[in-house]
């Protein structure tokens, strides 16, 4: 998962950052406040791990920007060190989905953002090995996309980017985003790649609204791949 995370003490986001990574996720840290919601105006995450105590805008005024301006339910764990019961209390009834108190533990915290993450794909239906979407169907196992019922030809990444939208329906995914789902957090590759594999994906599966889909850019952020309702009617 694409994780963005809020600390504010220099030692403890690298730590967590280490954990999260050794664990297969990708961290993305924040020192203040400010600059998490700057990001998030024009990048997409798969979670959020705020702490509460930091200078200028706190963790908890991040949370009710973010629950205020992502239209996407994005799991957002909780991170203080406060333990009142009223503390713990007011993060939830803001729109956090879990609440850890420091210390933080390695493995019970790589355990709630697992399953944090696990209710986030039982949510969108991630799970099963093979999607099905009418007369589009990806095998995840076999790393097979058909259509119609006749098998797409499709290179690696045009699966794993199919995948990728597929999994992700009705959900805005920023360039950066995708280029880390599909290419890795290192390739060396710049966003026009993005948009040539999009392009590609879009006329390989017919994602146009004459076949229910709406592939659409949004400009300065990313992509969004919606179902859409299809006119029966015909000329006459």
């Amino acid at each position: 998962m694409r994780i963005a995370l809020l600390e504010d003490e220099q030692d403890q986001s690298d730590l967590v950052c280490a954990w999260l990574k050794a664990a297969g996720h990708n961290c993305h840290a924040f020192l203040l406040g400010k600059d998490l919601v700057r990001e998030a105006q024009r990048e997409t995450f798969d979670m959020f791990l705020l702490d509460w105590e930091v200078p200028g805008m706190s963790g908890a005024e991040v949370l009710v920007w973010i629950r205020a301006n992502i239209a996407e339910p994005v799991p957002v764990l909780f991170v203080t060190a406060r333990q009142r019961e009223e503390d713990i209390v007011h993060a939830l009834s803001s729109g956090a989905d879990d609440y850890m108190i420091k210390p933080l533990g390695k493995l019970e915290l790589i355990a709630r953002i697992d399953a944090l993450g696990r209710r986030a794909r039982q949510m969108q239906k991630q799970d099963d090995d093979v999607l099905e979407f009418g007369s589009l169907s990806i095998d995840r196992a076999g790393r097979k996309v058909t259509l119609d019922g006749a098998e797409v030809a499709m290179t690696q990444k045009d699966f794993d980017l199919a995948l990728f939208l597929l999994r992700n329906v009705g959900r805005l995914l920023s360039r950066g985003h995708i280029l880390e789902a599909v290419w890795g957090q290192s390739a060396e590759i710049n966003t026009r790649t993005v948009d040539t594999h999009v392009s590609r994906i879009r006329g390989k599966l017919q994602l146009t609204p004459e076949r229910g889909w709406r592939l659409s850019a949004v400009y300065q952020h990313g992509y969004r791949l919606e179902r859409v309702a299809v006119d029966m009617r015909q000329e006459p």
